[in-house]
């Protein structure tokens, strides 16, 4: 057996130069290249073996949560097929990859992230940034990641790579079961070298199979729906994984079945088609939670079923209404006790497409579509073009940007606060693709480390971040990263002093405005509710070198997005927004905790709400 003596840190950088996917006969390499910050736990192991290589492109990162979020939005956009490795140091370094992390696996993105970890050896014990556990010197703080991993190992011998790569590819190449895979490396085992076989650096490829529906359980899911009249289609992000647009309008459009969107879902299908509903859920819209009340049978397609597709299980609670779920995961086809068809989405929407037809299936739901439609578009047009008298709204900027002033073709980016519920409801995505919300974590400050991702991933596409100032000010690091790199990022920060989402969701429940939004400290009342914190985030962006823009009337956000539009530096456009100028919820619900006892009457009321909503979901 021939043999190549390496490092560790020098073996994986080769193992990962030669790792390919296969989807549908087309192949391509699967790590793209690597991110990272070094420090005294990975310069010298892993950074050293970077710097050896031409084959892998290295980005120099500025946050370790946000270069992290670059890999996952990256991913997330080129649909699983290529992704990024991030490598930190040790200690505080690793950690702020944590959250990251449990955005990548929440969301079903894969992402390589390599930390650097304490001494194997433990001879140099307790090293810098080491955490220690009396009770067992074998933990680090990188065990934190074992709960917000799909896969976790830590490489203790450089011979341990080999299995733990393989296992780590598995994972993260995985249609069904991937999310953040954390190879923890111990910072003097990155440097200690090993006669590694020639054999594990061959070029590997990876091939997805399509899992393809088994008859059994395309029978029962026929049966289901025989005698079903008004089926609701929910397409959740497997649609876009699976490739699974066409076969989903295929299916709608032979037996006029209306589909609604999920977050993750949203942009697949395009936002004209006569059978899209829009949004699901608490941020859906009144015509998807209208038709999902009159469903006599709900299909799920690639979709985890969380709480604000669900409407907290309340959407669809009349528990005679079948489920049937769709999903290569088992775990979700099951959710909600429903009839579970574990397969690829695309294969399974043909398959059901094709044995509907030979029964001569039909659904009697088309009218009470369209009049839901014509209800919702007109309600969309009113958002869209209502001025407010003191300033402008939210709902009326996005109008602006979406029917007159983006690209057809553009990306948005989103993550958090209100902005997610107003673009869920109210964004017309007209090419495939083109929005882009991570809203299974909702992760505070995805949002400008997303649209560096994405515009790596799309560099021909204009790509925004829509942003709130909120958000804006916990994470923007990778402004810089993007200077640096000469990519073009546009951010649309959306400011209306603070966290106006969760103060909306305060006082839905009774509670005092508290906390929630940026004003200064008023020594009358002890509390922070004197007047707003003027902040000039244009002024932020500037310094970074961006070309920047502030704006408080719609000529001013006019002039400033078809400049923007010019420009081949980065931008940052200030908009300045109306507290409280979201949208509100449509025939929905959202379960929170609502406290039980209070001296606020206003809380108790919510409280005794919340239980009566609570009597109308389903349980299970």
């Amino acid at each position: 057996m021939k043999t190549i003596r390496l490092t560790m840190a020098q073996a994986l950088v080769k193992f990962l130069e030669n790792q390919y996917i296969s989807i549908d006969g087309v192949e391509n390499r699967f790590v793209k290249g690597v991110f990272g910050i070094f420090g005294h736990g990975n310069v010298t192991g892993i950074g050293e073996a970077l710097e050896s290589t031409n084959n892998m492109r290295f980005h120099q990162g500025n946050n370790e949560q946000g270069m992290a979020h670059t890999a996952i939005a990256y991913a997330k956009q080129k649909r699983r097929k290529e992704i990024y490795a991030v490598t930190t140091s040790i200690g505080p370094g690793a950690m702020n990859m944590m959250t990251a992390a449990a955005t990548a696996t929440v969301n079903r993105i894969p992402v390589l992230l390599l930390p650097g970890d304490i001494f194997a050896s433990r001879q140099p014990d307790p090293v810098l940034q080491q955490v220690e556990d009396p009770s067992d010197l074998t933990i680090s703080a990188n065990d934190a990641f074992r709960s917000v991993s799909r896969y976790w190992d830590r490489i203790t011998r450089p011979e341990q790579l080999m299995t733990a790569a393989i296992n780590a590819m598995r994972v993260l190449t995985s249609p069904a079961d991937t999310g953040a895979v954390t190879l923890c490396l111990p910072q003097d085992v990155q440097s200690e070298a090993y006669d590694y076989p020639e054999s594990f650096f061959k070029k590997r490829v990876h091939y997805i199979d399509r899992i393809t529906p088994e008859i059994a359980a395309i029978e029962r899911v026929i049966q289901v729906l025989r005698d079903k009249k008004k089926p609701l289609l929910i397409c959740g992000g497997g649609v876009r994984y699976s490739g699974a647009e066409q076969a989903v309008v295929d299916f709608a459009d032979t037996f006029k079945v209306p589909f609604a969107e999920t977050q993750a879902g949203k942009g697949v299908l395009l936002w004209d088609h006569p059978l899209n509903v829009g949004g699901m859920g608490v941020t859906g819209t009144q015509a998807a939670n209208r038709l999902a009340k009159k469903a006599d049978v709900i299909i799920a397609v690639g979709t985890r079923l969380g709480d604000f597709t669900t409407a907290s299980k309340w959407a669809f609670k009349d528990e005679e209404v079948p489920i049937i779920g769709i999903n290569v995961l088992d775990y979700d086809a099951w959710k909600m006790d429903a009839v579970p068809l574990v397969a690829d989405a695309r294969m399974a929407m043909e398959q059901l497409t094709s044995e509907l037809k030979a029964i001569e299936y039909t659904a009697d739901f088309e009218d009470e579509v369209k009049e839901e439609q014509r209800l919702w578009n007109e309600e969309v047009e009113r958002l869209y073009t209502t001025d407010w008298d003191n300033g402008l709204s939210q709902t009326r900027v996005l109008g602006e940007l979406n029917d007159h002033l983006f690209e057809d073709d553009a990306v948005i980016v989103g993550a958090s606060g209100s902005l997610p519920g107003c673009l869920q409801r109210l964004w017309k995505t007209k090419e495939t693709d083109g929005y882009h919300m991570e809203y299974g974590f909702s992760c505070m400050g995805y949002e400008v480390s997303g649209s560096l991702g994405v515009k790596m991933a799309e560099p021909n596409r204009e790509v925004y971040a829509m942003v709130g100032d909120g958000s804006f000010v916990m994470l923007h690091s990778e402004i810089l990263t993007a200077m640096k790199e000469g990519i073009k990022i546009n951010v649309m920060l959306f400011d209306n002093s603070g966290y106006q989402c969760i103060l909306n969701l305060q006082r839905s429940q009774g509670i005092h405005d508290f906390a929630n939004e940026f004003r200064y400290r008023n020594e009358a009342t002890g509390r922070l509710d004197g007047k707003y914190v003027p902040v000039d985030f244009a002024a932020i962006g500037a310094g970074y070198g961006m070309k920047t823009y502030r704006v408080s009337d719609l000529d001013e956000l006019k002039e400033a997005v078809e400049d923007a539009k010019k420009q081949t530096v980065s931008t940052l456009i200030d908009i300045k927004v109306l507290p409280g100028s979201m949208t509100g919820g449509y025939d929905s619900w959202w379960r929170v905790g609502v406290p039980e006892v209070s001296e606020n009457k206003d809380v108790e009321e919510a409280h005794r709400e919340m239980q009566e909503n609570v009597k109308q979901t389903r349980k299970y």
